[in-house]
């Protein structure tokens, strides 16, 4: 139980995929346990080249803050990653992830990718999240969407409240993103996300009494404090 026991949890299952994900067919020379543990020491970090040198530098958003790049990539911006499932209803959590989002964006100098995955194999299985909600919150004139040519087939349930909403549009409802709202029936609570668009459209309140509900915006009957 508790915060540490789940991060041990997912760092096994993370052992778990990984092991799933090499290949030791392609390793005649090395036994599976020699080449899982070759494949980890590179991807460690250990053999980065040096400062201001021309190559790619991969590190977390933790140890970004303080330094720039002419050209930086954010992966993984997807709901239940960045972020991460833990924080998704959690108003504290969340905005200390959208903060740690906005150090990573203003890491680039001069261009910045920031990128999601239509599909990810994550401990073990196939997953399909949705695009995260820090993407949404960034002004339509400030991106340029680059999609691929490919399509990824979902799960037919996946979706259903159709496309994502632009953060225009869900401004247009009158609410903002961690705005506190009243509901008569349950209490106050905090805005922390939204989806859909036009009749479909849902609004996510954690709710002080009642933690996090969907709701659809329409007959939501929220009230702005």
């Amino acid at each position: 139980k508790g915060e540490k026991a789940q991060t041990r949890i997912e760092n096994l299952n993370e052992l778990v995929n990984a092991c799933a994900n090499l290949n030791f067919s392609n390793n005649e020379e090395m036994s599976p346990l020699s080449a899982f543990l070759s494949q980890a020491a590179l991807e460690a970090g250990e053999y980065q080249a040096e400062e201001h040198s021309d190559a790619v530098q991969l590190m977390t958003l933790h140890t970004a803050k303080g330094l720039e790049f002419p050209l930086v990539f954010v992966c993984g911006l997807e709901e239940g990653m960045f972020p991460s499932q833990q924080s998704g209803d959690d108003p504290t959590r969340l905005e200390e992830e959208r903060r740690l989002c906005y150090v990573g964006m203003t890491r680039a100098m001069q261009k910045l990718y920031l990128c999601h995955a239509e599909s990810r194999r994550l401990y073990g299985q196939e997953q399909y999240n949705k695009p995260s909600r820090f993407l949404r919150e960034i002004p339509a004139e400030y991106v340029e969407e680059i999609r691929l040519t490919t399509t990824v087939s979902r799960p037919t349930q996946f979706n259903r409240f159709g496309s994502a909403a632009s953060h225009s549009a869900f401004e247009n409802t009158g609410f903002k993103l961690g705005q506190r709202v009243h509901h008569e029936k349950f209490g106050e609570g905090t805005v922390l996300n939204y989806e859909g668009t036009g009749s479909q459209s849902r609004i996510q309140i954690n709710f002080d009494q009642l933690g996090s509900k969907w709701l659809v915006t329409s007959y939501a009957r929220l009230t702005p404090l």
